[in-house]
């Protein structure tokens, strides 16, 4: 891993640089993605059935993953994979009730009465990646916030496999996904975000996907809602002298193995555990089965940071804003005053990264790039609208009114200063 030294300002802006040229690949893919949407909002179906052979080497003729599917799947799973989903969905849905939102409605003044409504979003797309790892944590993590906000109908779309993983529609099923739809990439999200004859259109589209997938996404927000636009995992661990080097390492590891663009940043005050950690790395990388990817992300964009003092791990690390925060420390939970800007965080020397990715209950949906500075994990909120509404009674709207066309004729607006003086002439 790469040794950075300098002020916490220095470090950050570099990191940030680093970070930049990572995400310049999407400018690259923007215009193929754009020509492949537009062929599918003129094609729909038949554009979705050319790109599934042609991406995925499939030929469908009906995009709907089938009933007996999902029944053969079941039989298919092993019993310890569908009790570790059962038990991942109890503590998911046990987290994610507690977000849940109540409207709120009062009255300032006599004949004034103003309140929120809250209400679910009516269609919610998923997506689910396929490829070299199939996910169905993220169906879990996805859907069950979007069922507890009331969401009436949850579309999935996931490539099309020769074979899929029983596990990816078991966790559909368990979680309550309504229908899934084979097909990926950005023709996918086209379908999500316009309708085909077979895919209906959502309100708005979540999941984790490659490039095209996250450019697609860009593309189509404000003709639908997306959760977030995701960049490569990254995990930053800040460490002291109690900390594990083996820990360490293999936390920072376990997302290296996602992607070659993934990112893994030790800040340290201990040069010992520093040192410590490189050679567990090399150790551990030797026998990791994703160890082409893991090693590649590692020497890419792999970092250690040694700095002075506690103060100065979390200055840096606040201004890197990670998806993943681990504190190995001990005490780590008195540090939690300290973090600004972080997707999840982490506490203590055995709360490893992917106990969250799996178990916890917290969601694994993150911000990524440095965008947890003003993005949060996916959650409940995300799958409801709050609507206000007013009522102001004649008496009301006179004691108002002057004040209201005050700020109306200030503006040249005088419309709507006309709105409420005809409610008090002949008053």
């Amino acid at each position: 891993m790469k040794r950075l030294s300098g002020t916490s300002q220095d470090i950050a802006a570099l990191l940030y640089q680093e970070q930049v040229a990572l995400n310049a690949e999407t400018v690259s893919v923007e215009e193929t993605v754009k020509e492949i949407m537009a062929r599918v909002a003129r094609e729909g179906d038949a554009a979705l059935k050319a790109y599934n052979l042609q991406f995925d080497g499939i030929e469908l003729d009906d995009l709907e993953v089938s009933q007996a599917q999902i029944d053969a799947a079941f039989e298919q799973i092993e019993p310890d994979i569908l009790s570790a989903l059962e038990g991942a969905k109890a503590n998911i849905a046990s987290y994610h009730q507690q977000q849940v939102e109540e409207g709120f409605e009062d009255q300032p003044s006599e004949g004034v009465l103003r309140g929120q409504l809250i209400r679910p979003l009516e269609r919610v797309g998923v997506y689910v990646p396929g490829g070299t790892a199939a996910y169905p944590s993220s169906v879990l993590m996805n859907v069950i916030p979007a069922k507890i906000a009331g969401v009436e109908e949850i579309i999935m779309i996931t490539p099309p496999q020769e074979t899929y993983n029983p596990a990816i529609l078991v966790a559909a099923r368990l979680a309550g996904v309504d229908k899934i739809y084979q097909v990926g990439g950005a023709h996918g999200i086209a379908a999500l975000a316009y309708g085909t004859q077979t895919i209906p259109k959502v309100d708005k589209i979540t999941g984790p996907g490659n490039i095209y997938v996250a450019t697609a996404k860009k593309l189509v927000y404000g003709l639908v809602g997306i959760d977030m636009i995701a960049g490569p995992s990254e995990i930053g661990v800040i460490a002291d002298e109690t900390a594990n080097p083996v820990f360490v390492a293999a936390d920072l590891l376990s997302q290296a193995e996602h992607d070659r663009l993934a990112r893994a940043i030790l800040v340290t005050n201990s040069e010992v555990l520093a040192e410590q950690v490189e050679l567990e790395i090399e150790r551990q990388l030797q026998t990791l089965p994703r160890e082409e990817i893991a090693r590649a992300s590692i020497e890419q964009n792999g970092r250690i940071i040694v700095t002075d003092t506690v103060e100065a791990m979390f200055d840096l690390m606040n201004l890197v804003a990670p998806e993943h925060l681990e504190i190995a420390m001990e005490d780590a939970y008195d540090y939690l005053s300290l973090v600004k800007h972080a997707g999840s965080i982490f506490l203590g020397h055995y709360t490893s990264e992917p106990i969250g990715d799996y178990y916890a209950g917290t969601n694994h949906v993150l911000p990524t790039s440095g965008t947890s500075r003003f993005y949060s994990a996916l959650g409940v909120h995300d799958f409801i609208k709050r609507i206000q509404y007013t009522q102001y009674s004649k008496k009301a709207v006179q004691e108002a009114s002057q004040a209201i066309t005050n700020l109306a004729y200030s503006e040249g607006l005088a419309a709507h200063a006309r709105a409420i003086e005809v409610r008090n002439e002949g008053s």
